[in-house]
């Protein structure tokens, strides 16, 4: 067991969440559904689901309407192409709500932001103009273009 386990609270929609998450990133299960026993709140429906994402392990938690994910708590998924971008981006993004510079709200108001494994370095390099130049493109999208990073980090024009 790892040593931290993120614990994500919903009102009641953990497992139909655990489901989505686990469809949308590869090597991924649904280890345990617990139900809560007889009684309030409604006796057998779900309690906790555990599960993991690409080896990384979560408990989903249906426990009423009291907390509301903020962005205060968020998941970045680095991505290695495109391809990668889009797909996590797209799927994620259903039901949910775009936001600036490669974040999203997910349908239940998780947050996520979906980057390019490569952007500490277009950011952050030892030529301050290239960072600033990929910096400034970056500010301008609201899901990630790879190329067009990797483009403005060179000093080429966008789109050419």
């Amino acid at each position: 067991m790892q040593k931290i386990t993120p614990f994500l609270w919903f009102d009641t929609e953990a497992e139909e969440a655990a489901k989505l998450y686990t469809s949308i990133f590869k090597n991924s299960t649904i280890d345990k559904v617990s139900r809560y026993p007889e009684g309030p709140p409604p006796g057998g429906t779900v309690m906790t689901v555990a599960f993991k994402i690409n080896g990384q392990e979560f408990i989903a938690l249906n426990g009423g309407p009291r907390f509301q994910f903020t962005e205060a708590i968020s998941f970045v998924v680095g991505c290695e192409t495109q391809e990668e971008i889009d797909h996590y981006w797209d799927n994620l993004v259903k039901g949910g709500t775009p936001q600036a510079c490669g974040w999203l709200k997910d349908k239940y108001g998780l947050s996520w932001q979906i980057v390019p494994s490569n952007l500490s370095k277009l950011l952050s390099g030892s030529d301050r103009e290239k960072s600033r130049r990929a910096m400034e493109a970056m500010m301008k999208m609201v899901k990630f273009d790879m190329k067009a990073l990797e483009e403005a980090y060179e000093g080429e024009a966008v789109g050419s």
